[in-house]
Parts: structure tokens; sequence; C-alpha cells
């Protein structure tokens, strides 16, 4: 009976607490209905198109009669809009619509998450609004030192504890944690006063803006970008130990090929820290971002590892005062084992040459020359001690194989850490050519610099983990379980693990000391950022890493289903409050990060609406408490993308000009939101260049040119001139640091019996573009010359894998057996196949995830994509057989304007690899793009048949694409039977990718040989050479003088044709790039060249 009466007393409490929070009648202001009137009006005037958001409430309405001033209270759902002047506006125009008409003189504020309104809209929408003054923001810091300050009798907050035994001992042991942090961080902080002072009594030279890093020899400057800015830049979460299982994991379930720890890599790794890099920002990130997996480390304390020296007027010493440094000592690093600690750091006075020129005085060198596994492209990073007295541009030359990066290093930041320089190629094995150098000449005087080990390459993990929870050890039978690595590649791990590696204090990698690796991974990230910006004008009572950090962002995806295949959408987070204070060290209110979210959330939203999807959902901006955006000390936001676990978001998020998108956006926010708060005007960097092409214009010259691109969405991103790459040689070749042309043309001497590859950048005061496609050419020397061939890249395809959704909405899915889709330039995000295609299957654990559950075979691998650097393996193969080549894009040659013509060429070989036309989004109504033969290459290809060209047609798509099952391309079809002679047979024509000869009367093709063995193969799978052929064509002769040449051997379909008449053509019906061999493709093209010259 007293349960039921206690059971019951609880209820009506229940009901009058919910009542009162749902209280809808304000007397004599509204009655419920037009409170309802209200707020569903409101809802309709601050929405933003599509929206997924919280409701609109009033809490209260204070009304003051004898002030004549009404004030307005809403819950936090108002907050969550996009705030506005105009909207806001509108918010006032209809409050005082529903307010009865005596009131409509009075007085209104609006408030909502206890904020005024007007507080809410971003800086870069408000440009009046009047910035903190210096008496503001003095007051502000003292404010939030004092919120911060720590006692050290009483170094840790004492809270009462509950719980079950284990609970409360949890609290304890984190209480007794935080202590023992806090007495670390006074003395650290008293040691960083001693520091500053003896730094302050140093006479420091004028040497412009120091950035932590630095690019001496970019052939352009950057004045309107991001220059000189900081951002700590993370993707979500990475591979961990689970404790509990004995085991490392995911911390998220592989769904739709792919898994969260992996997914959000392939928008921050290829997109966005590029793009924010060529905006001239120094981009720091917490897990690894080179994915090559060998790892070479050169150090001073390992003379055999490659370290050298070379000592000047000024000699090279061990650090003195605290001479640690980074050692690779032990194979496994486990507990709090500190690399960074174990080893020491070398040092040397710094070399003015401007002060010294009277003087005979020498510089000093060091130098770690590394031996490369394997060539390939590697990460350089470097690390050095930071010392009181340190240089502020120490320059650091990294050689390579396209020749020579210099870099500026402000070494008074950064200290004990990996400072990532740049990715380079590099020959196997130790070559002089390969190498990194430092110098001691500066302009600094009676400076120091430091030199420690340089890391090349991203590695495995090597971080040891084990169980340390006693009672799942009791589980096991207290058997002895030893550390474990995951046996993964480093960038796969999450930043709990590449913070160890890197140097950094356990108290930011593992402040749960070990115990729950998942917690300490993600609350990790916001110590990190504070460690770095410790000791800058961003955190200057921090200790920590002098690195002016301007802001922060996590890059997630969120978890959710719809039932109607509609978009979740994107939502952002930020936090106002951060242990009890909303001000930033700075003295700046945290709210600046919620300028910073909109501005974030509403550049990515507008541009997917504007290229994507008109309807693409804009979810929240949230105040919440998430630690990577409450821990942080700088302005910082936390964003979800959009639901890895919905299918329509998983259509769009899978294809990578979707992630170039969004990244391009992000970058733009930021950019924006750092513009209204630092005052300067921002330029946007440039979208790639189109329409490139090469030739020979005599005198021995290439002439490359190129069209200026233009962006619909970004008026500022025009170029103003152009970087010019070349490669000299194959593609085991590098390219070169680039030549600044102001125009869209350029004339480059070259020479006769040598390969050179160009690629071309835009340039504004911004910053720079990602890189056109590469074209190439060769010129054989005129004796031995039998002609000259056109080689067109028309393979511009980037997209998802191919995708279904069953009418019944039973079953949907991603095929990537049929088509796995085209990276762009490598996928580092799939892990396997979806195998779960059953809607109604729901997620139960991330092992059992249901619908859209994957397989995990490929998740360590770096599979290729698109390079758009074919006419060189093409080339080469025409090279062999004594033709000079030239080539161009696709725009280029069908350009109405083009100045190509192809009578001057004795053939043309179109690149088709797997370009097929897709829809945008993977649905039936997405925009349809990269059609294998848009009608102005067909009207090209046949005006060029008309005049007796020679043509080489090869890809997966070649007629599939051109006979419309639909049977609505008619002029497809006709352009197929008439020009090319073929005719349509099989989209699926080998899985085995075995092709032989067929009998025909071109002798190029068919000698008399045995028939039935193989003589051709190509991947149709993945691997991690090229692009893999799932669906290759099977394409059938049509009409007087078109013969098959080949078939697949698995089933005997025709897999090429050949037709002579008035001109020839050969269409294959693989791409000719990804036979197996280059012998295999120098034959073949050979055979076709012989077709063109004999079978006449």
């Amino acid at each position: 009976m007293r349960k039921r009466i206690l059971l019951t007393a609880a209820l009506i409490l229940l009901f009058v607490v919910g009542a009162k929070a749902q209280k809808f009648s304000f007397p004599p202001l509204f009655d419920s209905t037009t409170a309802v009137k209200l707020t569903d009006s409101l809802r309709t005037v601050l929405s933003d198109g599509v929206m997924r958001i919280s409701g609109i409430r009033i809490l209260n309405i204070a009304l003051d009669d004898r002030h004549q001033h009404i004030t307005f209270d809403f819950g936090a759902g108002m907050a969550e809009y996009p705030i506005r002047k105009s909207n806001t506006e509108q918010v006032f125009q209809t409050v005082r619509h529903f307010l009865p008409a005596r009131y409509n003189h009075y007085g209104l504020t609006i408030r909502t998450d206890n904020k005024e309104l007007e507080e809410l809209i971003p800086a870069y929408y408000d440009p009046g609004r009047k910035p903190y003054d210096k008496k503001k923001l003095e007051k502000n810091i003292k404010v939030y030192q004092s919120a911060f300050e720590i006692n050290r009798k009483a170094p840790a907050k004492i809270q009462p504890k509950k719980g079950t035994p284990r609970e409360i001992a949890l609290q304890e042991k984190l209480e007794n944690r935080q202590a023992s942090v806090n007495l670390a961080k006074l003395e650290a902080q008293s040691r960083m006063k001693k520091n500053t002072r003896k730094r302050d009594r140093h006479q420091w030279p004028d040497l412009g803006p120091t950035p932590l890093v630095l690019r001496e020899n970019r052939p352009f400057e950057i004045t309107s970008g991001l220059q000189n800015r900081h951002i700590a830049l993370w993707h979500s979460h990475g591979l961990y130990y689970d404790q509990k299982l004995s085991r490392w994991e995911w911390q998220r379930a592989r769904l739709f090929q792919t898994v969260e720890d992996l997914y959000t890599m392939s928008y921050v790794l290829p997109f966005l820290t590029p793009m924010l890099e060529n905006a001239g920002a120094v981009v720091l990130l917490p897990r690894e971002r080179d994915t090559q997996v060998h790892e070479v480390i050169v150090d001073n304390d390992d003379p055999e590892s490659g370290y050298s020296e070379r000592a000047g007027t000024y000699v090279w010493r061990t650090g003195e005062e605290d001479d640690h440094g980074f050692a690779h000592k032990k194979e496994v690093y486990t507990h709090y084992d500190n690399p960074f600690r174990m080893g020491t750091h070398r040092r040397v006075m710094t070399h003015n040459p401007e002060l010294n020129k009277k003087a005979v005085m020498q510089p000093s060198f060091a130098e770690w020359i590394p031996d490369i596994p394997q060539k390939g492209e590697y990460a350089v990073y470097v690390s050095y001690a930071s010392l009181p007295e340190s240089a502020r541009d120490v320059r650091y030359t990294v050689h390579h194989k396209g020749g020579s990066e210099v870099f500026r290093v402000n070494q008074q930041m950064g200290g004990g850490t990996w400072i990532y320089l740049g990715t380079f190629t590099f020959d196997q094995g130790r070559n002089i050519s390969g190498r990194v150098t430092l110098t001691n000449e500066s302009g600094e005087v009676n400076a120091i610099i430091t030199a420690d080990a340089v890391k090349f390459g991203g590695g495995m993990g090597n971080i040891g983990r084990f169980v340390q929870d006693t009672a799942v050890l009791a589980s096991y039978g207290n058997i002895e379980i030893p550390p474990l690595v995951s046996n993964y590649p480093r960038f796969t791990e999450g930043s709990r693990y590449w913070l160890q590696w890197a140097g950094f204090a356990d108290s930011v990698y593992t402040y749960y000391e070990g115990e729950n690796d998942y917690i300490d991974d993600y609350s990790s990230r916001g110590r990190w950022v504070n460690t770095l910006a410790g000791g800058s004008e961003k955190h200057p009572d921090n200790p920590g890493l002098h690195i002016p950090v301007d802001l922060s962002l996590a890059f997630h995806t969120d978890a959710g289903v719809t039932l109607n295949d509609s978009i979740i959408g994107t939502l952002a987070i930020y936090t106002r409050d951060s242990d009890g204070t909303e001000l930033l060290p700075t003295g700046h209110n945290r709210l600046t990060s919620r300028d910073y979210t909109d501005l974030v959330q509403t550049q990515i939203v507008n541009d997917l609406r504007a290229l994507w999807n008109p309807d693409w959902t804009r979810r929240g901006i949230w105040n919440r408490s998430y630690s990577e955006s409450r821990s942080a000390q700088v302005p910082a936001m936390l964003l979800e993308l959009l639901s890895h676990q919905n299918f329509a978001d998983m259509r769009y998020g899978l294809d990578p000009l979707f992630r170039f998108t969004v990244s391009r956006a992000i970058y733009k926010g930021m950019l924006r939101y750092l513009s209204s708060t630092e005052n300067f005007e921002y330029i946007v960097q440039p979208l790639p260049v189109q329409g490139i092409s090469v030739d020979f214009s005599g005198n021995g010259k290439a002439l490359l040119t190129w069209k200026p691109p233009y962006d619909i969405l970004e008026p500022t991103a025009l170029a103003q001139g152009y970087v010019v790459y070349t490669r000299t040689g194959d593609q085991s070749q590098a390219f070169d640091q680039g030549v600044f042309y102001s125009g869209n043309s350029a004339e480059i001497p070259i020479r006769e019996g040598t390969h050179y590859s160009f690629r071309v950048t835009a340039v504004n005061r911004g910053g720079e573009s990602f890189p056109s496609e590469t074209v190439s050419l060769f010129k054989v020397p005129a004796s031995d010359e039998k002609g000259t061939v056109l080689i067109v890249n028309g393979f511009t395809r980037v997209s998802a894998p191919d995708n279904f959704a069953s009418e019944d909405t039973l079953f949907a899915g991603f095929e990537d057996h049929s088509d796995y889709g085209v990276p762009y330039l490598q996928d580092i995000s799939y892990i396997g196949s979806q195998y779960d295609f059953r809607r109604k299957n729901r997620w139960a654990d991330d092992d059992a995830p249901g619908f859209g559950a994957s397989h995990a075979d490929w998740e360590t691998k770096v599979i290729p994509g698109n390079t758009f650097d074919y006419a060189i393996i093409h080339g080469k193969s025409f090279a062999q057989a004594g033709y000079s080549y030239v080539s161009s894009d696709l725009k280029a040659f069908i350009d109405e304007n083009s100045e190509i013509d192809p009578q001057n060429f004795f053939a043309v070989d179109l690149i088709l690899g797997k370009q097929k036309q897709v829809r945008r989004g993977g649905t039936t109504y997405g925009t349809p793009v990269f059609k294998a033969f848009p009608q102005a290459l067909q009207s090209r290809l046949a005006q060029y048949a008309c005049q007796g060209g020679n043509m080489i047609i090869s890809g997966a798509h070649v007629a599939s694409e051109l006979w419309d099952t639909t049977g609505m391309d008619t002029l497809g079809r006709d352009f197929a039977l008439e020009t090319l002679n073929i005719r349509y047979r099989s989209r699926h024509a080998s899985k085995t990718g075995k092709i032989m000869v067929a009998p025909s009367p071109y002798t190029a093709f068919y000698k008399g040989e045995t028939l039935g063995e193989t003589v051709y193969s190509f991947r149709t799978g993945l691997n991690l050479t090229v692009y893999p052929v799932e669906s290759p064509d099977a394409l059938e002769p049509a009409g007087p003088g078109a013969y098959t040449i080949f078939r697949y051997r698995d089933n005997r379909l025709s897999a090429g044709v050949a037709y002579r008449g008035n001109y020839r053509v050969v269409t294959l019906g693989f791409p000719l790039e990804t036979l197996e061999t280059e012998e295999q493709q120098a034959r073949l093209v050979r055979e076709c060249l012989d077709f063109f010259n004999t079978d006449k």
C-alpha cells in the first residue's frame, strides 16, 4: 500500500511539473490557442528550407506595465535556428501581430536559450556589430582566469560521491587524477613564467609573420586567405582497444561499405586539409594523416639511421637545460611510454649572414637521409625542442624526386612532437636526392636552433594495449594477456594512440589511466587542442606548445534511419558553457563558437542544395555539452554531416564529388568566420582549371593551354594566375615545385625522346586550386618519327558505387560487384562489400548492425581510383612504336572553339576508362553526369571519321552507353552503328578479364595462331594497382568491314571490334590502361597501329 501511495504521489508530481513545463496560456497576453499559433508561425518564419529541428516553446513572458515593456523567454529550440537580421525583424513583427492591440506600443525583448535573439546573429551577417574593446577583454580575461585558478591546497574539486562502490571508487580515482594533473600544471606554469622572462630579455628582430610552418618557395603569394592561421581539425573516432572484449575494434558499425572511423577521413585527408593548406593555413591533426604503411625514422640518437652533422663557426652540441628528445627505443610502446622523453636533441647557435658579412663565418648543417623501403609518397615530419631562445625562422629543406621544398619553421612553437611539413615522393633505398637538411642560417641574432628526429611515412600502429580492469582479468581466469598492437596502419587508429606516439603527456591522451580507451580517445582531442594553444596568445596561461590555434573542428557523421528514404541531414554543435564559464581565454564570449558553427553549417547546406539536392535537410545549431566542443578553449564546433546509417544520406555520401563540395563549404565557412572576427577581406581559392591540352609549338617547345575556372557559387573565386607543374620522365617520376604564369598558356622547352607531363592549378590571393588533369607529350626524333597521335582523356568520372532500391521498399543497398564506383585518386575509407540488403533488419550491435552491414576484407587497404594521369600510360606505348603523341582533356577536344584539329594527327586515341552516365545522389531524379559519348564528342569523332582518320577507343562502357536499353537515345545508337560500326551485346561480359584472339581478315590482330590462348588480361576486381573493371562491355561488329578481333575467354563474347572502310577504328570493351603489364599495353597499341598502316 505504501508503495502504491508513493507511486501515485510521484505520478501527480510528474504531471504537475510537466504541466508547468508545457504551459501555453499567458494571460492577459495570450490564451493557449494563440500561443500555439504564435509558436507555429515563428517556426515558419525561422525555417530555412527542409529542416529537422526542435520545436519553439514559450517558457515565460514578463509583462512590465510600468515601463511598458514585454520580455519573451523562449526555450532553447528557437536558438537552434539560423538567426539573421531579416528573420529577427520578422520574429518581432510576428510576435506583435499576435499581441493584443493595447500592447502594440510596448517595447519588446525576445530571449532564447538565455540570450537576446539579436546576439545570435553571426558577426558575418551583422557587420555593424561593435567588437569587444580592450578594457572589456581584459576584464573578461580576469574572470576566465579566476574560473580556472588552481588552489594548491585543494587542487581538485571534491564532489559528493554517489552510486555503487565501484562507481564511487572511480569518482575518487578521477579526483585524485585531476589533483595530480593540476599540480603538474602549476609546476609547468612556473616553468613557463620563467621561460617567458628569459625570452623577453632576448632581442628579437622583426621577421614579419612567423607561423608554425611556412612554405618559402611557393611561386605565388597568399594575402587574403588563411595565411598565418592555425586550425586544429580531426575526423571522428578510429580504431581503439576495448578492455572488456580484449580486442581492437572500430568505435562505430561497419555500414554501407565503410565505417565512420574511416569515412570522415575521406573528407578530411584528401579534400578539406589540402584546401585549408592551399589557402595558407597550418592544419594540425591528432591522428596520423599519412596512409603510407611504411615508416622510417632518422634520429640523432641513432647514427646508423642516416643522421649526420657538419659544424661551421658554431658547433652542434647536445641540449643542456632540458636535454630530452625523441628516441625510438622500443618496438611496442605501452603504459605511459613517451618516445620524446627517451632520447636527446642537438642544438646550435644561429648564424646571421647579414650581420656577419665581414667576418669569415661558416654555417652549420644537419642532414637526415632515410633508407626508404619502397618507392612512393611519404609524409615528412620534423621534431625539435622549443627553448626560450629558439629561432623563429629555422629553414628545413626537403629534397625529393620532384626537386626541393624549403620550409621556415618557428621553433618557439611545437617542440617535442611531430610537425608535418608535407608529402613527397622518394625513391627506394638511401639516396642523396631523398633527404632533409637543416641550416643554422637565420635572420635571428644569438638564437638557438635545435634538431631531433625526422619521420618519413605513416607506419603501422605500435601502441600496445592490454586489459587493466581486474574484474575483466578475473573473468579470464587471471591469465596473462600480453600487450596487443592493432596490426593496422597507424592512420586507422584513434587519436589516443597517435598522441602517445607524438610525445604528448599522458594526462592528454589517457585521462582514465588506460582503463577506458573509448573515453580517452574522444576526450583527448579537446585536451590536445588546449596543449597546442597553451602559452600562445590564444591560451596564454595554459602550459603547452605555444601554437596560436584559431579554431577547431570535429568532423563526425551521425546515426539514424528514415523509413521514407528522406535525408537525415546536417547537424552542427557548439558548447557555450565550459567548466562554469562562457568565456574563452582571450576574453571573448564562447558565443563566438555559435557564429562559427552557424556559418559552416549554413555554407554546407546552401552548397549542397545548390549542387546536389535542393531539399537537403538542415538540422539544428545545438548548444550541447559534447567533450570535443566543450573542452577546447578556442572557437570550436562539432559537425554531424549526415547519417552514415541512412541509405538516402549515403547515396550522396559515397560520392567523392559530394565530399569535395562539403569540404569546400567547410573551408569557405571557416574563411568567412575568421574574416568577420579578424576583420580582413577574404578571397576564396579558385576551382580547378579545365580545357587543358598540350601540343608541339615548334622550336623545341611544348604549348600548354587551359581555360580559366568559374565558380557559380563564389564570385571571389576568380583566377589571378596559374602555376604549371612539370614532370620529366614517365609516371614513376615526380612533379616539380611549379612555375607561375599570369596567362592561360605556357611555352615550355622540351627535349626529343623524353616524356613530359603537366598539371595546372589556378591561384589568387586566397590560395591555390586543386590540380587539373595531367596532360602528356613525347617527341620522337624527326628521323625516326612515324607520325603523331592525339590522346584524348574522356575518363572524367568520379562517383559512388552502383546502388538500388526495390520498388517494394524491402531491399536496398550498394552493388559494388556491378560497379565499385570511381574514387578521386584513391579510396581510403572502403572496407568491403555490403552483404545485408534487408531494410527491416535493425541494428542490434556494432557487430550485428543490420541493414547496410558490410564486410571488412579491405579496411586496411588504399584502393586506386581515377588518377587523371592515363595519357602517359597510353603514350608510352605509342612512343615505343615510334610515334610522337600529344594529349588533351575532353573539354578542350569537344569545345566549340577548340583549336585542336584531329585531322592533323595520324590517329586519335580516346580514353574512356569507366566513363558512364550516373546520376548525382544515385537517384533516378539526380542530375545526369559523366556520359561517355556526349553529343559534341560524337559529332567530333564522326567528322574525323569522314576525313579518313584512325581511332582507338577503349573503355568499359563504350557500347552500353551508346546502345541505350530504353531505346530513347537513337542518336547514340546511330553513332555506334554508323561511325564505330559496333552493336551492343552485354554489360557484364567477363569475370576473369582474360582475352583471346578471334579470327578475322585483319592480320595485325590475327596471324593464324592457335586460338583459345590468353593474349591479354585486365583487372576486373579490386587491387592495389589500378581501378577495377567489374562490368566490361561485350560488343559485336555491325556492317561490312567490321570484325570481332578479340573475345573474352570465359564466355567467348566479343571484346573488341575493328572496322576498315574510308577510315579505321578499333573499339575495345575494356580500358587499355587496365591491362596487367606494360608489355601487353605496348603490344596491343602496336597491333592497332599496324592495322591502321597495313590493313588497307
